[in-house]
């Protein structure tokens, strides 16, 4: 292979060239590219609903948000690897549990790709996934609750940014590391031997069809380079996976430099049928390995965390003709199947051109063993044999392409900050459009599945100066609507995002709205405390730990005056919302508790647990408005010195002191 030598300044140039960019109308409201009719084809009338759910990851603050389409309303913001103070996600006791890993809890990560559940390669409503890059972690959301129902850590992994990706009828969602590490279970080797003992796992994550139910089902142990970004194949293609791979160069220090020598890295092909035929054939070994499962559980409204102390493992040395590597222009970035499953598109973001893979050739080119030499034991194949062709000066920086199902393809440009439209078939460029500014991924409906929807193509912008109102030296990040329906691509409109949004689904509003959840029955709640009626509402000791089981309707709580309560207590207000009506949730909180709120749907068993720091009278109430009443729900916990004989008692509309103290004189 061709070595080319990159000084950092040289780099340091490129990279300043990344954010010198700015299209000649910048500043203004979008310049000559916005639509005409814009504002209408993305207004929506009020009471009427959005066409599609965007599903948009987080970056950095660890979360998800949901967005309507086309207006850009932020409908949600769901807590998947971050605490959330606003509902009390990852605070509450019910929820503590989900953010368990193997290294304690860890309230935070770093999530980047969407996926969302598809059966015969076509989105189906049923779940989102969503990865945390920093402590390596897959997570399941419900499209029914929008609730994160399920978090696995996966092992052997440095940070897991090529995940996660969703088979075709999800069977699997996928997980490449991108920083190759040593096994766990042999980690303590020296740095410089990254080429020895470092390895890059793929992690083949199971899903029960039914329940959604994950579990890593194996692992394969790759040669030590970085996986990029992934996608599954589909239709003709389905049983294969293919990941964009970088730093085959395997250096360890100074990456921006020592992995930017070759002309091509690699797009890794994986049989996973094959992988599963070893697996049967038992060509699996079980590992030493350490991860959390979490898993929240509906009818008791708490998770619980499982720790797993091994992994199942294929090595590609024992099992042939399953790993098949393609070289690819220069630091691969994205990489992507067509609708059809035909054409795997690679995008080199230091490369000039946009290389396009033919399946068929792939095929070809494995029979024949038209190989040009391998890599770390792993058959190369010819460039040539496997290419159906290369995209001549597309654009400058290509990072992520989808598919508008109409046989053409858009990418993103991040040094030249557009959006290019070009057809699969012939290879030709066919439209561009500017973006404001270095956009990162792009999101058409349906883009990565068998069965786009088109429409619109969302762009993800990293850079926002000129475009909004000044936020100090930290401005939004921001998200571009275009219509696509036309040969030629319009801005519609511009929106802010929540955090650094990296990747983002969108699907069909009427595949996921008919199923949403509007209540938990309260007759099928079976929390270990909770109260399904006032009568059954009561205060417990158990040593120095005070259980409040507590019920909350419209407007008060039941018991809202406690006394009893000591220095050094443990107190756990389990509260139960006995609404049975949708959109009616109940907060509660306690003055001078240091964890947060919690928000207790309707139906549903919340826990917080306060340890008293002072004697007095704290206050407590309901956070979220509810009622015409909601100031008037409230009510007291008095705090008595440790030792104290003051008896433990609790009402609703009456004086519990008064009561108990006539209960010790009858004695």
């Amino acid at each position: 292979m061709k070595i080319i030598n990159i000084s950092s300044i040289a780099l340091a140039v490129l990279a300043g060239g990344f954010f010198a960019c700015k299209p000649d109308n910048a500043g203004k409201s979008g310049g000559s590219e916005l639509a005409g009719d814009a504002a209408q084809k993305v207004y929506v009338a009020p009471g009427k609903h959005d066409e599609f759910y965007n599903i948009v990851s987080g970056g950095f603050n660890g979360q998800l948000s949901v967005v309507g389409l086309p207006s850009g309303r932020v409908l949600r913001i769901i807590p998947v690897f971050s605490q959330f103070a606003e509902n009390g996600w990852g605070y509450s006791e019910e929820t503590k549990p989900m953010l368990n890993t193997s290294h304690g809890f860890v309230p935070w990560d770093d999530s980047h790709h969407v996926a969302l559940s598809t059966t015969n390669g076509e989105h189906d409503g049923k779940w989102a996934f969503i990865n945390g890059n920093n402590t390596p972690r897959i997570a399941r959301v419900s499209l029914s609750t929008f609730r994160t129902d399920e978090i696995i850590e996966i092992p052997n992994s440095g940070g897991n940014h090529s995940s996660p990706f969703i088979t075709a009828n999800s069977e699997y969602a996928v997980a490449g590391t991108r920083f190759s590490v040593p096994p766990d279970a042999n980690a303590d080797v020296s740095i410089n031997s990254f080429k020895q003992n470092f390895k890059g796992y793929i992690s083949f994550i199971s899903i029960d069809k039914t329940t959604g139910r994950m579990g890593i089902k194996f692992q394969l142990k790759t040669p030590g380079v970085s996986f990029d970004l992934a996608r599954a194949g589909k239709g003709k293609s389905d049983g294969w996976f293919f990941f964009s791979c970088y730093n085959t160069e395997q250096a360890n220090s100074l990456l921006e430099v020592n992995a930017s020598q070759k002309d091509k890295d690699f797009i890794l092909a994986v049989n996973w049928k094959k992988a599963e035929q070893y697996l049967a054939q038992g060509k699996g070994k079980k590992e030493a390995a350490k991860f959390a499962h979490n898993v929240y559980d509906e009818k008791t409204h708490s998770a619980t965390s499982t720790i797993i102390n091994e992994v199942m493992t294929l090595d590609p040395k024992e099992c042939p003709d399953m790993l098949y590597f393609m070289p690819c222009p220069k630091s691969p970035h994205g990489c992507d199947v067509d609708p059809t499953g035909s054409y795997i598109v690679g995008s080199g973001k230091l490369a000039a051109v946009i290389p396009v893979f033919s399946f068929d050739k792939i095929q070809q080119a494995i029979a024949a063993k038209t190989f040009d030499g391998s890599f770390d034991g792993i058959p190369v194949l010819k460039y040539e044999a496997v290419l159906h062709g290369e995209v001549k000066k597309p654009g400058l920086g290509p990072l992520h392409t989808e598919f508008d199902g109409q046989g053409n393809a858009i990418t993103s440009f991040f040094v030249s900050s557009e959006l290019v439209k070009w057809n699969l078939q012939s290879l030709e460029v066919l439209d561009r459009v500017p973006t404001y500014y270095s956009v990162g991924h792009l999101s058409i409906p349906g883009g990565p599945t068998s069965k786009p929807h088109g429409k619109y193509v969302i762009a993800y912008n990293k850079i926002t100066k000129d475009r909004y109102l000044p936020t100090g030296p930290e401005l939004t990040q921001s998200a571009q609507l275009y219509d696509i329906s036309g040969e030629k691509m319009k801005l519609l409109l511009d929106f802010p995002t929540i955090g650094e949004p990296h990747y983002a689904e969108a699907i069909p509003a009427s595949l996921v709205e008919k199923n949403s959840r509007k209540i938990f029955k309260l007759e099928e709640n079976n929390h270990p405390y909770v109260a399904k009626g006032e009568k059954e509402a009561k205060v417990v000791r158990k040593g120095n730990e005070v259980h409040v089981y507590m019920t909350s309707i419209r407007s008060h709580f039941t018991p809202d005056n406690i006394e009893g309560v000591k220095m050094g207590d443990d107190v756990y207000f389990h509260v139960t919302n006995l609404e049975q009506d949708w959109d009616v949730p109940h907060g509660f909180a306690v003055r001078g508790a240091n964890n947060a709120e919690i928000l207790i749907m309707p139906g549903e068993t919340c826990t917080l647990k306060w340890k008293p720091s002072r004697v007095g009278v704290t206050p407590i109430y309901c956070t979220d408005f509810c009622s015409a009443l909601h100031q008037e729900m409230q009510g007291y916990v008095r705090v008595s010195p440790a030792g104290s004989k003051i008896p433990l008692s609790w009402g609703t509309g009456k004086n519990p002191t008064a009561e108990a103290e006539q209960k010790v004189a009858k004695r």
